[in-house]
């Protein structure tokens, strides 16, 4: 079915961890299969495979937004079988009233943007509604209060320092900050961003100093930052925390907001330990999501994404 396949290409805009991509599409008659990629999982990043897991919702969740936009009722079953990698299964129901519009007009538009925000504020409002939408997806949201942001950024330098030490981790950001540019992945020096004043630091994604992307004249002055997180680290969870990224991320694109997100805090022991302190521990932090706005600049350039027919297989 051509709307399959449209929400299976939609869902190649999805961010993922180092845009790795890590997923793949089975569309067989009114039922579309999601199946994680494991030979593209961060062996370094992402030893848990959570990040991948993440990076799989929110591609489902794209794929949802695409078809109820395009006038489909679907139901969706969320299966880990780690034997065939298969995540879940959506299946169209029947026609229905188009709906999220709004949120299937951002999939193309919404970027990672690791610029520095400016001193406008991201309104309460704002807020507010997009913990409902994160919360509606199965998972929940924090929002890092002024006390609570030299902690965040004690979380992230830490992890940035142990990775910076870690010839392992440098070998692995290397591998994917020089991709050919036929492979359509990875993060590639003219979407990089230099470094400066922050503050909450950033992953430097320019281990060859080749960052094309000034970080601006601000300093983050208006940036909220938000922890997503969930009840536990089991696979159906964490995938429908990867939904509730998807969720809040195309909401905020939408209303006007520049966003990216910070994993490495999540992904070092120590500093993971402290971003659980940021939520009292109520749960199993997944990601921090930084959303602030950039007035009078130009979008950032779209990073690479792979050829289609290396991720979609139509059953005739």
């Amino acid at each position: 079915m051509t709307a399959l396949e449209d929400a299976a290409r939609a869902a190649q805009h999805a961010p993922s961890v180092f845009n790795t991509q890590p997923w793949s599409w089975r569309i067989t008659g009114d039922t579309m299969e999601l199946f994680a990629d494991s030979a593209r999982q961060l062996d370094v990043v992402d030893k848990s495979g959570k990040l991948l897991l993440l990076s799989c919702g929110t591609a489902l969740h794209h794929a949802r937004v695409a078809l109820a936009a395009a006038g489909y009722a679907v139901s969706v079953t969320r299966e880990f079988d780690p034997s065939r990698g298969l995540l879940a299964t959506v299946h169209i129901e029947g026609a229905a009233e188009p709906a999220q519009t709004d949120l299937a007009d951002a999939i193309p538009r919404r970027h990672s943007d690791r610029r520095a925000f400016g001193e406008r504020p991201v309104a309460d409002e704002e807020l507010t509604t997009l913990r409902r939408l994160v919360e509606a997806e199965g998972a929940y949201l924090h929002v890092v209060r002024p006390d609570q942001v030299v902690e965040l950024a004690i979380s992230t330098e830490s992890a940035a320092g142990a990775e910076r030490d870690d010839d392992a981790f440098q070998a692995e950001l290397a591998r994917w900050t020089s991709r050919p540019s036929f492979t359509g992945d990875g993060v590639p020096p003219e979407t990089a961003v230099q470094q400066g004043v922050r503050r909450v630091p950033l992953r430097d994604f320019d281990p060859f100093g080749n960052a094309a992307q000034p970080i601006g004249d601000a300093h983050d002055q208006g940036t909220a930052y938000l922890v997503l997180f969930g009840e536990t680290d089991e696979p159906e969870a964490v995938l429908r925390g990867g939904e509730a990224l998807s969720a809040l991320l195309l909401r905020a694109t939408a209303d006007g907001l520049s966003s990216s997100v910070i994993s490495d805090a999540i992904e070092v022991e120590w500093p993971r330990h402290l971003v659980r302190g940021l939520i009292a521990g109520l749960g199993e932090p997944y990601l921090v999501i930084r959303l602030g706005y950039l007035p009078d600049a130009p979008p950032p350039p779209p990073t690479p994404r792979r050829d289609p027919r290396d991720v979609i297989t139509v059953i005739e």
